[in-house]
This record gives structure tokens, C-alpha cells and sequence, in this order.
């Protein structure tokens, strides 16, 4: 575990990051939980995120680590190390909590933290959502949000070739 000087505190998935989530829900604060691979940060993703944010009190990102993002987006990827990605979300002042993990899905994240909202993108459906069915059984929120067209990581690269 690491806390930048001003940030969010950057777990890896086998921290002891439930005791920090418990002592929030203690206090009744709302949690929102998101995930990804944020390899190369855009404006899209930082509006995403704020929305995001707006939902509850803190807001967590699971993100996913270089082998995961790899099976995911293809053997040229990730752009930007799991550290690098990482710190730039954890300068974010509507970031309180970042996990690093290297599953395929974020489905034991979801289980562990209970977040009170679970968010995606726009570019998602439903019951695409990984952790939707469970989050929606324990009487929580899903939430689309709104697409932010014209902002892909993937395009941003292509244009670079």
C-alpha cells in the first residue's frame, strides 16, 4: 500500500483494503465502485470519473493490471505501465481508493467491497456488466453513464500510427 502525497491511497487486490472501505461504511459514507485499464488518460475518462464520483462519498477504482489489460486489449497493450497508471489516478482529487487487480473480472472486488453503486460506461449494456446481477441482489445501484463521444483510449492510439 502507497499514499501519494495528495491522492488516493493504491492497494494491490491481496491488500488489507476492506478495513479502510468497513470504516467508511461505518460512517455511513456511500461507496462507488468502478473498474478498468485507463491506459492512457483522457478527458473522458476524468469526466467519467467525476460523474462517477457524485454518486456516494468515495469513490474506488479497480484497475486492472498488465496482464489482465493485455488479454483484454491485445499483445501491444498496456501503453502505460500498471505503477504509471495507477499514480496519474491516484492525483485525481475525486479518487479516494485505487485496487490493482490481476483477475479477469473484478467480480471478487465487487463481492468483498459491496459498493452502494456500481458505474460503467456508456458503451456498456446492462447485462454486460460484470457484478450487476449481485450488486442489484443486495438491494445497490448499477449506473450507465453517459458515453463521452469522441474519447477512446484504443482510437488515441490509432491515430498515433
Amino acid at each position: 500500500m502507497s499514499k501519494p502525497k495528495f491522492g488516493a491511497e493504491i492497494y494491490l487486490d491481496s491488500d488489507n483494503y476492506l478495513q479502510v472501505v468497513n470504516q467508511w461504511k461505518q460512517k455511513n459514507q456511500t461507496v462507488v465502485f468502478t473498474n478498468g485499464c485507463f491506459d492512457i488518460l483522457h478527458a473522458g475518462h476524468v469526466d467519467y470519473l467525476e460523474e462517477a464520483s457524485r454518486l456516494g462519498d468515495k469513490l474506488v477504482i479497480g484497475l486492472n493490471d498488465d496482464a489482465s489489460v493485455t488479454i483484454l486489449k491485445g499483445k501491444s497493450r498496456p501503453i502505460n505501465k500498471v505503477a504509471d497508471r495507477a499514480k496519474l489516478l491516484a492525483a485525481l482529487f475525486m479518487v479516494d481508493m485505487i485496487i490493482i487487480f490481476g483477475a479477469e473480472t473484478p467480480i471478487q472486488l465487487i463481492e468483498e467491497i459491496d459498493p452502494d453503486y456500481l458505474v460503467k460506461g456508456g458503451d456498456y449494456k446492462i447485462d454486460e456488466i460484470v457484478g450487476a446481477d449481485l450488486v442489484k441482489s443486495r438491494g445497490k445501484k448499477v449506473v450507465i453513464m453517459p458515453e463521452k463521444k469522441g474519447y477512446s483510449s484504443t482510437k488515441i492510439i490509432e491515430s498515433l500510427s
